[in-house]
């Protein structure tokens, strides 16, 4: 297998043409709004299909130095989204004529197909090289802050994926109509405990400054009041709404990355290690440029701090791999029977490949293994 030195940044600037799609959605509206998902769910799964998968691996030593153009994209990404939300809020609300279903429609649009790119983009890479806490403070906080949910926002990936404390896998045979209200039940008092238990490992109360979760609310407080300065009501109801979708987005790529995958139970609250064999990794090629290298999320995992431009894939017999990309992926997952029909199966080889010895697998379906010593 190649590997060449250094990774090759231009391609991965494909991910900006959704701006000025998003642009024109949110100034046009009409059929103009249908350009992000066609482009988002249609072309990019046609080029994944013409251009086949990308096994290349950069060398995971490229210095940062030989990195700019990689870093200048995650840099940028931030003020752009924002630049988009609060602007196509101005524009809706003081500028178009559009009906307000209309208004709604276009402030989705373009915040549904770049959200998950964005986010874990953020979350993921702007902050990466310095301390996971910060990558929390600095990226994940601010970002979250964009769709009113950032207190799910990890700082880097949770070291509870794949055991019933984590609330973002999906265990098998659940379907997306009832994960997600699952996650958004479960998902803040999960964080909430996750951080006491961390604040109370450092001697430090919950009330305690360094509690993200002040960051987080102040940050979000500081957005719908942008918001209502920028739009009134109506304005602070389009965040609202985006909000909601992108965090319908979000927890479909949570969905779609760990579905029925679960790590041993070895006995007294203790787990296997995290593993590559617990995530599904994609290495389509276009889609893989499109969401920033985002589908090869088992070397996420393992490398938390590892930039995205070097990532690395893995052969098919450590990682299980999805028959396509994530675009087309959490389409499927808004259809169980056909989700299940899919993906079932494969987990069930994963079981085979990986722990041939488990004969009753009920408590890692139904999540009622005990949770993980010193899970909070």
């Amino acid at each position: 297998m190649t590997r060449p030195d250094v990774p090759v940044a231009w391609p991965y600037w494909i991910t900006l043409t959704f701006v000025p799609l998003a642009a024109m959605a949110i100034t046009r509206g009409g059929w103009w709004i249908a350009l992000i998902p066609l482009w988002g769910w249609v072309a990019m799964p046609v080029f994944d299909l013409i251009l086949g998968r990308d096994l290349r691996n950069p060398d995971p030593d490229t210095p940062d130095t030989r990195l700019f153009w990689f870093r200048l994209l995650t840099w940028i990404w931030f003020p752009i989204e924002a630049a988009l939300v609060f602007g196509g809020i101005w524009y809706l609300t003081q500028v178009a004529t559009f009906p307000t279903w209309e208004k709604f429609l276009g402030d989705v649009r373009h915040r549904r197909d770049h959200r998950h790119r964005r986010h874990r983009l953020c979350a993921r890479t702007l902050s990466q090289g310095v301390p996971p806490r910060a990558v929390a403070g600095r990226s994940a906080a601010g970002d979250g802050a964009l769709f009113a949910f950032s207190h799910r926002a990890p700082a880097g990936p949770s070291p509870l994926v794949g055991t019933p404390r984590d609330t973002v896998t999906a265990r098998y045979n659940e379907g997306f109509l009832r994960f997600f209200p699952r996650v958004l039940w479960q998902g803040p008092g999960s964080a909430w405990r996750a951080e006491r238990a961390m604040l109370a490992r450092a001697g430090r109360p919950v009330w305690h400054p360094s509690n993200p979760f002040w960051r987080y609310i102040a940050l979000q407080a500081a957005a719908l009041i942008v918001a209502f300065v920028v739009g009134g009501w109506l304005g602070v109801g389009l965040f609202a709404f985006q909000a909601i979708v992108a965090v319908w987005q979000l927890e479909l790529t949570n969905y779609v990355e760990h579905y029925g995958l679960t790590r041993r139970h070895l006995g007294e609250g203790k787990y296997e290690p995290v593993g590559p064999r617990h995530s599904w990794d994609s290495t389509h090629r276009v889609s893989n440029l499109l969401l920033i290298n985002l589908q090869r999320h088992a070397d996420h995992h393992l490398h938390p701090m590892r930039r995205f431009p070097l990532l690395q894939s893995y052969p098919e017999t450590e990682v299980p791999q999805l028959p396509t990309g994530y675009p087309p992926m959490t389409a499927m997952a808004m259809v169980p029977p056909v989700w299940r029909r899919v993906m079932n199966p494969r987990v069930r080889a994963w079981r085979r490949q990986h722990y041939p010895d488990i004969d009753d697998w009920s408590a890692y379906k139904a999540g009622t293994l005990p949770v993980p010593a010193g899970a909070g």
